[in-house]
């Protein structure tokens, strides 16, 4: 959450204190959350002030992050709505349009009572705005001192002092940053990286190879500085070694960028300069990869208003600057400022080295060099956002941890204090080799949770025996694939005010946080208009294990190029399928191998049925006599009593068991879901 102009001037503590004040509510951090706590914290008549290492308030929503990641809509109540619906009502203002017309705009309408796509400089005038109406003060550039700077008596935060020597008393700290400085300069217990899958009983957690097929080199790529040459090393931005098992523990995260936000419109734009240190060498991975054809650059310059975009990661190579980041989270200020600046001299030369570079296919470097900054965004920091994307750093872990178990509606969720909808989003996190040369990259999820889903009071909390007066909205206690959906920002605003509640509950009941009588807390949240519950679909995928025979799901094929992962179409087994995209004919693959007891076996194949699928795809059954060729119509839906299987024979097997399913010469997406072996009835 550091900006570079912010990180200009930290000084040591001062010999003699700066006593601020004593507050009910101290917030430390000015990200949405922290705004969200100090507001909701005011108006239900408490002392608040936010201590913020920024200067500009409203962390990614205001910096760069206008393209809102909101998913299901009517999850997102209380202040969080509130904000959204401010946000709008400046849009319904004829002077906020200066380079477009509202009608222009696909997402503007005025009948909608909220927008969610918007710009920087609105998103923080918002924030400004609500801090103004609330009144409550707010400290720019103040750096927790993460060494003494905070005192306890016992369990219970007493003060907090940052590097200029100023101290700050309160009777309940949350921690609304996205780094969890506060949490663990407390005590509090955190982790950072991936945990096992076999740790919480998860199915997406941990190193991920297979899944990984979105932001993916969808052609081959030779990794080596010499084309074919191992000897010669690796080119820039690759990881040496493996990449680990699949569903092992490692303490990687994954990616970070800056949410560029960028304009065409020649009136506003200011072109893209060569950053200074700039080295084209850096790029060549991604030379390399569009001149074998590929041409989706442009893919994620999602529209906000006024000609502008929300630019984010996408493809093999693009924004995320895989690997770079991995001691962030715990590392010094000036170590933070190194990563950051690094960040910033990656992006700044990619978007030069796109538009410029003679090694670019000149379609591309035509379309790039259309567009640059904005002249009237991020004014002060060189019209480059001042926030760069803390995807995930610290967590927080306690005695109730929010995992994929609770998203998917396996297990409930008690206590919740707002809601979360948005997909399982892991960006990749290293870029390696793989067993065929190439380059390739691991860790991008995007798996869909099934519908919203509750998030606990008791995430936010830590551990009774660590500290009692402390909150954290946004590192709260969480697996890293279920951060993967809580982390967005509307929720963060959903779980900033619900934490400023709760420490309210608390100062009036004259409680520790971790005992606060949850009825009337649930009342006072459903008065403010959080949701706190939503109907939930019914499940479309079941496991494996709970089907008859032997099924190999998808997750166990192997896998020849790139197939996407959806989870759209039901019914389907397991998490979701892959599809082809119906791109790169006779280039995909999927084989399912079974070992499996010599008999005769029904061979069941398992698919999502859609209009838009091939209708003639060529399956391979290998059984003990040879293989035998069938083709398969994924325009025909199963029966309800077989769905989502079809049987395409029976044979006689053994343990060299495989199906072969390809896309050569096929017309339409293909669909690769589950294959069921049933012993058939003599």
């Amino acid at each position: 959450m550091y900006a570079l102009l912010l990180c200009a001037v930290m000084t040591a503590p001062q010999p003699d204190e700066t006593v601020r004040g004593s507050y009910d509510v101290v917030v430390y951090g000015g990200t949405s959350a922290g705004i969200g706590a100090a507001v909701q914290a005011s108006r239900m008549g408490k002392s608040v002030i936010v201590v913020a290492p920024e200067v500009h308030l409203g962390g990614l929503t205001s910096g760069g992050l206008g393209w809102t990641d909101s998913g299901l809509k009517e999850a997102v109540g209380g202040l969080a709505l509130e904000y959204y619906r401010r946000v709008k009502d400046h849009y319904d203002k004829p002077e906020n349009w200066k380079q477009q017309k509202p009608e222009e705009y696909r997402l503007y309408h005025r009948k909608d009572d909220a927008i969610w796509a918007f710009e920087p400089h609105i998103a923080e005038q918002v924030f400004e705005e609500l801090v103004a109406e609330s009144k409550f003060p707010v400290d720019r550039n103040e750096w927790l001192d993460r060494e003494k700077g905070v005192t306890k008596e016992g369990t219970k935060i007493v003060a907090i002092r940052t590097l200029s020597g100023k101290t700050y008393r309160g009777k309940v700290f949350i921690d609304a940053t996205y780094e969890g400085d506060l949490m663990a300069s407390a005590g509090v217990t955190f982790t950072v990286g991936r945990e096992a899958n076999s740790k919480y009983g998860e199915t997406m957690n941990g190193v991920q190879t297979r899944r990984a097929v979105s932001h993916q080199f969808d052609n081959p790529v030779d990794p080596y500085v010499v084309p074919g040459d191992p000897s010669s090393g690796l080119l820039p931005r690759i990881h040496a070694g493996s990449p680990g098992v699949d569903g092992e523990a490692d303490n990687r995260i994954q990616a970070y960028c800056f949410r560029m936000c960028l304009t065409d419109d020649d009136r506003n734009r200011i072109p893209f300069e060569k950053p200074s240190g700039y080295d084209p060498k850096q790029y060549e991975l991604l030379g390399r990869y569009l001149r074998t054809g590929w041409d989706k650059v442009f893919n994620k310059f999602d529209p906000i208003p006024n000609h502008k975009t929300d630019t984010n990661n996408h493809g093999g190579f693009s924004t995320d600057n895989i690997g770079m980041n991995y001691d962030y989270p715990e590392a010094s200020y000036e170590r933070r400022r190194e990563i950051i600046k690094e960040h910033e001299l990656y992006q700044k030369g990619l978007m030069y080295y796109l538009a410029n570079d003679p090694g670019v296919p000149e379609p591309t470097r035509t379309a790039m060099s259309r567009w640059g900054l904005p002249k009237d965004e991020f004014n002060d920091n060189g019209h480059w956002p001042h926030q760069i994307y803390v995807r995930e750093a610290r967590r927080m872990v306690t005695d109730f941890v929010m995992t994929e178990r609770h998203l998917r509606a396996i297990e409930p969720t008690p206590e919740p204090i707002g809601m979360g909808s948005y997909n399982m989003d892991s960006h990749n996190v290293q870029r390696y080799v793989d067993a065929n040369g190439h380059a390739r990259n691991e860790g991008d999820i995007q798996v869909s949770p099934g519908g919203p889903y509750p998030i606990s009071y008791r995430a936010i909390v830590p551990k009774a025996g660590e500290c009692t007066n402390l909150l954290v909205p946004v590192c709260l206690s969480s697996s890293h694939i279920a951060y993967g959906s809580i982390r967005m920002e509307p929720v963060f605003l959903i779980l900033g005010q619900s934490a400023a509640t709760a420490a309210a509950a608390a100062i009036d009941a004259g409680t520790d946080v971790q005992k606060v009588d949850y009825a009337p807390l649930q009342r006072r949240l459903l008065a403010d208009h959080q949701v706190l519950d939503l109907p939930r679909p019914a499940s479309q995928g079941r496991s494996a294990q709970s089907l008859p025979g032997v099924v190999v799901d998808d997750e166990a094929a192997e896998l020849t190029g790139n197939w996407s992962f959806s989870s759209v179409v039901g019914p389907f087994v397991g998490t979701g399928y892959r599809h082809d995209g119906n791109t790169d004919k006779g280039k995909k693959s999927a084989i399912f191998r079974a070992k499996l007891e010599p008999g005769r076996y029904i061979v069941r194949v398992a698919y999502t049925a859609n209009n838009n699928r091939a209708s003639a795809i060529p399956v391979r059954i290998h059984h003990a006599n040879g293989i035998a060729s069938v083709t398969l119509d994924q325009k025909k839906v199963p029966s309800k009593s077989d769905a989502p299987f079809v049987p395409v024979g029976t044979f006689d097997l053994d343990d060299k068991a495989a199906v072969e399913i390809l896309n050569e010469g096929t017309t339409g997406h293909i669909v690769i879901d589950a294959v069921q072996f049933l012993k058939a009835n003599h």
